[in-house]
């Protein structure tokens, strides 16, 4: 069969599987992530059905589909917003990064792995998803809780942390010297400083230079901007991801309004490519082997997301309920983590099947503890103080309002 013949059969019926199941999990509550990474391990290599012309095609779409994940994220806010949210929320984000990176750092030790195997599984097990989360949040009406700006907070926060973490990493898989992963990290820094101080003074400025009340115009300038740039980063070893992200940070106001509503459809078919290929890359034979390991981390994981989410409410002044609320909101792990082992996997052997199994893990549990953690714990609380010891916890609370007096201390 003709090349281009077999390679449409084989994108047509991944996207079409794609879009089923994309389908199916809406219908269900849950994320479509897991079951976008068990299609790579259906279709990859060792799977049910290999796939063999498509497969460099998929993972172009997968880099497109990573640099507009970030694109995206940095549409989400203004350079103000940022400035702010790293003078208030620091204590959080240094409190999220030592009890979530330790875990995934002491893991990869455990398991032998070299310094970059070991900073990529800390990166790993720190970072929170911020789309299941947000999700999450929405599906059990808890928008107008007090305890969600605190989530959202601590989302942030990881999400500027990446733009150092990811130029380090990439500088460390580059095999550069300490000299040169001083060198690009202080590029990495300086130019997400210039970027933050011209969206600061001069956001409207940029934003009208990419402005049209064209749609067609408009896709085309920030697609192609956002490539540009993240070749040009990827070039200057900072990273593509940190690129498209600095895009985003640069454009506000209705012009980033527009943008996200042009780019979402794209992110969201090629973000779900990203995963196909992730599933791919790993051969499913593999992960049995890592399914304890990846068990263990993520039990003492979940435990750190609500110590963190805990932590950050205490903060903020909320009482227990909206404490745990908060914790177990956070303990969903899913597209930055794949991005990070993407990036790592083929400096560190086992990191692929590990990841995997570890986001496969938190992706399922993630929803389940944002919904039981405060019911649980008050019912154990009920049980050490004497009382029913039968009968299942009652229903957690929903809707904002009743949530927010819920919450409070």
């Amino acid at each position: 069969m003709h090349h281009t013949t077999v390679l449409l059969i084989e994108l047509g019926a991944v996207i079409l599987a794609l879009g089923l199941l994309a389908r199916f999990a809406g219908r269900i509550g849950m994320s479509p992530i897991p079951l976008y990474l068990l299609v790579g391990l259906a279709f990859g290599q060792g799977g049910l059905l290999p796939l063999s012309t498509s497969e460099e095609f998929i993972e172009v779409g997968a880099e497109i589909g990573v640099i507009l994940l970030l694109l995206m994220l940095g549409l989400e806010y203004t350079a103000s917003e940022l400035v702010t949210s790293l003078r208030t929320q620091y204590p959080t984000g240094i409190v999220d990064l030592v009890l979530n990176a330790t875990p995934g750092a002491v893991a990869g030790w455990a398991l032998g792995w070299g310094p970059v195997g070991i900073i990529a599984l800390a990166g790993i097990t720190w970072i929170s998803s911020s789309g299941v989360i947000a999700k999450v949040l929405a599906d059990l009406g808890r928008l107008g809780n007090r305890e969600t700006p605190v989530v959202l907070g601590v989302l942030v926060m990881e999400d500027l942390a990446m733009a150092v973490y990811l130029p380090l990493l990439t500088a460390l898989l580059a095999g550069l010297s300490l000299a040169g992963a001083s060198l690009s990290l202080t590029i990495a820094l300086g130019t997400a400083g210039l970027v933050l101080f011209l969206a600061l003074r001069h956001g409207r400025l940029i934003s009208r230079a990419v402005s049209s009340e064209n749609p067609e115009m408009l896709l085309l300038v920030v697609l192609g901007l956002t490539l540009l740039v993240a070749g040009v980063a990827q070039r200057l070893q900072v990273s593509a991801a940190v690129g498209a992200f600095l895009v985003g940070i640069a454009i506000s106001g209705e012009v980033a309004h527009s943008a996200r509503s042009l780019l979402t459809p794209l992110r969201d078919l090629f973000a779900a490519v990203f995963f196909v290929f992730f599933g791919l890359s790993t051969v499913p034979a593999n992960i049995p082997p890592v399914l304890l390991p990846a068990l263990a981390l993520a039990a003492v994981s979940v435990a750190t997301k609500i110590l963190t989410g805990w932590y950050a409410a205490r903060r903020a002044g909320i009482g227990t309920k909206g404490r745990l609320r908060a914790g177990g909101a956070l303990v969903a792990r899913g597209e930055f983590s794949i991005v990070i082992a993407g990036l790592a996997a083929g400096a560190q052997p086992g990191l692929r099947p590990v990841a995997t199994a570890y986001v496969l893990i938190l992706v399922i549990a993630g929803p389940l503890t944002a919904r039981w953690t405060e019911p649980v714990v008050r019912r154990l609380r009920g049980l050490r103080r004497g009382g029913p010891a039968t009968g299942s916890p009652p229903p957690p609370a929903r809707g904002g309002g009743t949530e927010v007096g819920a919450g409070r201390s």
